[in-house]
This record gives structure tokens, C-alpha cells and sequence, in this order.
């Protein structure tokens, strides 16, 4: 069993090109109403409107990190995009978006 399948959120892995080369299923129900056939193997960079097609670009570039929340249909999301390292190689972006409650508690821990 793939762990990732599991998962309460989507993860989507796209390689140095923009190309997609994993999606859990959360993720691949996610993206369906986009391409019914699915978005392996297809580009990202097509599926970004800007400012996002160009945020994407910018960390397919350089590997960075780009963490966000967002708010769609009433529903409150925590969009952490991180590069996808493998033996210190930059091999692409690896995003995970999951639910937070609207209101939610924020504990500093010093």
C-alpha cells in the first residue's frame, strides 16, 4: 500500500520541466474536473493562470519553497510547494494541499 494514497490532502509531484509524475488519489480527484484523462504526464505550467504560472516557473527554476493558504467554495487550504530533492539533486516540485478549519488555533512555542 502507497501511504500517500491514505493521505487526507493532495500530493502532486511534477519533475524540472513542469511535468506531472505523481498524484495521490485525493490529488487525481482533485484535478479531474481539468482533464479526465488525468494530468500524468502532462504539464502544470498549462494549468497556471497567472501570477501562479509564474511563481511555478520561478521554483522549477531554483529550488524554493512557497507555502500559502487559500480560500475556494468555502473551503480553507494549506498549499506547502517544496522542491523534490533526491541525492542533493533539484528533481522538481512536490505540492501538498490539505483542509484547515477556518478558525484554527496558533500556539508560539518558544
Amino acid at each position: 500500500m502507497n501511504w500517500t494514497d491514505g493521505f487526507l490532502g493532495e500530493i502532486t509531484v511534477c519533475d524540472r520541466d513542469g511535468i506531472v509524475v505523481y498524484m495521490n488519489d485525493l490529488s487525481k480527484k482533485q484535478f479531474a474536473k481539468y482533464d479526465s484523462e488525468g494530468l500524468l504526464g502532462k504539464s502544470l505550467i498549462d494549468c497556471h493562470p497567472e501570477p501562479s504560472r509564474t511563481k511555478l516557473l520561478e521554483m522549477l527554476a531554483n529550488p524554493i519553497t512557497n507555502s500559502y493558504s487559500t480560500v475556494k467554495r468555502g473551503i480553507r487550504k494549506m498549499i506547502h510547494q517544496t522542491p523534490w530533492m533526491e541525492d542533493g539533486e533539484f528533481k522538481g516540485v512536490i505540492e501538498i494541499s490539505f483542509e484547515i478549519p477556518m478558525e484554527m488555533p496558533h500556539h508560539k512555542r518558544d
